[in-house]
């Protein structure tokens, strides 16, 4: 389904009956990263899943994409569902663009789960990283997204899910060149939200990879303890929904069933 936010065509998808859960996929990806993940909690749940702006069907809207902006789409589309409460499951970037959504919308809440992700800004190196991602991206797209979605896995998962791997790197390059940039830039202006979701009264849920190559495991404990979030650590990289499929379900159904 397509919704126009501001002349930007934003892709949705809405299946299910029961509390409305707002899957949002990371950078790179799309809303058919949940293919394996929405059949089972449709089962219980209302399901939406969104491609963000400059990412699958959906269009950009300027050269920055700011987590609020990213935000305002999302909301966009929930108020033309007409739902009021929600649980929101954000993979690494959604990650941050639910944080977003929640500071916005704290009363609206009924939980909130970091998949891949955290609250924590930007440090100083990754900012420099985004920034030199996107000089070389210029020119050269394509293997610039095929390298970046490979380190995203734990290296010795390349031969076990190299099918997968070639999946995840079709649907990146349908990401535009201007949707890359902009959600780098995007990504670098986000802000600490540790004091917030600290003082929030929904259920928070941090899901992580041990061996995540973005995301350190020790800096997510201490996340987890000062935000008071429930921890769940899989064995695998940054891409749980292939890695650890199963595990993911399975905890996903446990963190709604208690929001």
């Amino acid at each position: 389904m397509i919704l126009d936010y501001k002349k930007a065509r934003i892709s949705y998808t809405d299946a299910g009956k029961g509390t409305a859960v707002v899957l949002i996929h990371g950078f790179l990806e799309n809303a058919t990263m949940w293919d394996k993940i929405t059949p089972e909690l449709t089962k219980r749940n209302r399901v939406i899943t969104i491609d963000l702006l400059g990412h699958g069907k959906s269009d950009c809207l300027g050269y920055v994409h700011a987590m609020e902006l990213f935000s305002e789409t999302v909301e966009a589309v929930l108020k033309h569902l007409k739902i009021r409460k929600f649980i929101l499951v954000g993979h690494s970037l959604g990650g941050y663009i639910s944080l977003a959504i929640a500071k916005m919308n704290p009363t609206r809440i009924k939980g909130l789960c970091l998949l891949n992700s955290t609250s924590n800004e930007d440090s100083k190196e990754r900012k420099k990283i985004r920034t030199r991602a996107n000089k070389l991206v210029q020119n050269n797209f394509e293997n610039m997204v095929k390298m970046s979605v490979s380190n995203l896995f734990n290296q010795e998962n390349l031969s076990k899910f190299k099918e997968e791997i070639e999946a995840v790197k079709t649907a990146a390059l349908q990401t535009s060149l201007q949707g890359y940039i902009a959600a780098q830039e995007g990504m670098k202006l986000r802000e600490n939200m540790n004091a917030f979701l600290a003082d929030s009264q929904f259920k928070k849920m941090i899901i992580m990879g041990a061996k995540d190559p973005v995301l350190d495991l020790e800096i997510s404990k201490v996340e987890a303890k000062k935000i008071n979030a429930e921890l769940v650590v899989f064995p695998d990289g940054h891409m749980s929904h292939i890695e650890n499929t199963q595990e993911l379900i399975i905890t996903l159904k446990y963190f709604l069933k208690n929001c």
